[in-house]
């Protein structure tokens, strides 16, 4: 959760994150110090001020990722009351979204430019925080790949340390390990070679989204656009990409200081300020014309791996984070997502509906209400398709 900065801290992301930096920081410089020490000539001591300048830049690059904050929208925030049809409305927050910003519920805020909530810093990577997070991925990865190189070799000196002392030329490192010491440094390379890979993949997608100017929220909503117009219509023109080079100084800088209000954003000269936001609008209006109103015919407890609900539910869950959703027999789902063994929708509770739930659960769990004879037909394939469970207990209701 996003809260004050010591309890957005103290949260497994950010606690083993730390965990990973210092640990590798520790090994690799003791290491360093028995193979190649930093007063030994230029070259190692370039090596070691590289490296410390690499893991001081990561630990600074997270801390301003983590406490920065991607800048969100005061609550009831407004626009000009001309604008006002043009953008989306947040229940949560009482007032409009800005362009480019959505609302995370895990912060409970809407974030400007948002991209996604990373777990490992505990708060959304959005408009203000956007460059530091890129710096922390770029130098944790060229910290480590350094680390992978140096621990990899004081291991192989010193198991052969023993050879070297009877047969060697007197040259070699000579490196003194414990078992335990031992240990330690292999699993402390396997996280540094864990980092390079994984969060050099994480680095790869950041730099294509800083490049196409596109959080990985717009790729969704653009692929949606692509997908809902078709070949027959004019195609959809993605307004805040203006060339990979101005797209890349609009985010990244030595300041790691956005440009920019979060509001109001540079766009191409065939488009205006509203172009994706009407788009969303549109895509939303579809969205609610094939939603389909579902029955909870069995209790569910919101559980990820609801082994009660059936093999099918238990081993197939929705590759997704998004939350599920607790249901109680009786309630009503607007849903307007369907797989095979899961539905996604939105649970309404309290005073007039006022408090909104949205998740997966199981199909089994519900079966739809058929208003009319139509919807049959408008609904998606499977989506009227109770479970046999579900459809003997809608009847003993009935």
């Amino acid at each position: 959760m996003c809260f004050g900065p010591l309890k957005r801290f103290c949260h497994w992301g950010p606690l083993i994150a730390l965990g990973i930096i210092k640990s590798v920081t520790f090994a690799t410089v003791s290491c360093l110090s028995q193979w190649w020490p930093p007063n030994e000539s230029w070259g190692s001591g370039l090596l070691f001020f590289t490296f410390m300048s690499c893991a001081v830049l990561t630990l600074y690059c997270f801390l301003h990722a983590m406490f920065a904050g991607p800048g969100t929208l005061p609550l009831k925030w407004e626009p000009k009351a001309e604008d006002k049809r043009f953008l989306q409305y947040c229940v949560t927050c009482e007032g409009y979204k800005a362009p480019r910003t959505h609302h995370c519920r895990k912060c409970g805020k809407c974030v400007m430019k948002m991209d996604h909530h990373c777990p490992w810093i505990n708060n959304c990577v959005g408009h203000k925080n956007h460059c530091s997070f890129a710096f922390f991925l770029l130098f944790a990865v060229l910290g480590c790949a350094q680390a992978t190189v140096v621990l990899s070799l004081s291991i192989y000196h010193a198991i052969h340390r023993t050879w070297y002392i009877y047969y060697g030329s007197g040259v070699e490192p000579i490196i003194y390990m414990s078992l335990w010491g031992m240990v330690v440094c292999m699993f402390v390379l396997g996280l540094a070679i864990g980092v390079v890979l994984a969060v050099g993949m994480l680095l790869y997608f950041q730099l294509r989204s800083i490049l196409r100017n596109r959080t990985a929220i717009e790729d969704w909503i653009l692929e949606k656009a692509v997908h809902r117009r078709g070949a027959q219509e004019r195609p959809f023109i993605y307004p805040y990409n203006r060339g990979r080079w101005n797209n890349f100084k609009q985010v990244m800088n030595i300041s790691c200081e956005p440009g920019g209000d979060g509001i109001t954003w540079l766009v191409r000269e065939d488009c205006h300020q509203f172009t994706l936001t009407i788009e969303q609008l549109e895509q939303k209006a579809e969205k609610r014309a094939r939603c389909r109103e579902y029955q909870v015919v069995q209790r569910f407890s919101g559980w990820w791996f609801p082994c009660t609900k059936g093999l099918g539910a238990c081993c197939h869950p929705p590759c997704t984070d998004e939350p599920r959703i607790p249901l109680q027999q009786g309630d009503i789902v607007a849903v307007t997502r369907w797989k095979k063994y899961w539905l996604y929708g939105e649970r309404s509770s309290g005073p007039g509906g006022a408090e909104r739930h949205r998740g997966w659960f199981p199909r089994r769990c519900a079966v739809q209400i058929l208003n009319n004879d139509n919807d049959s037909d408008n609904a998606p394939a499977e989506a009227h398709r109770p479970t046999q469970e579900a459809a003997v207990e809608s009847k003993k209701k009935r």
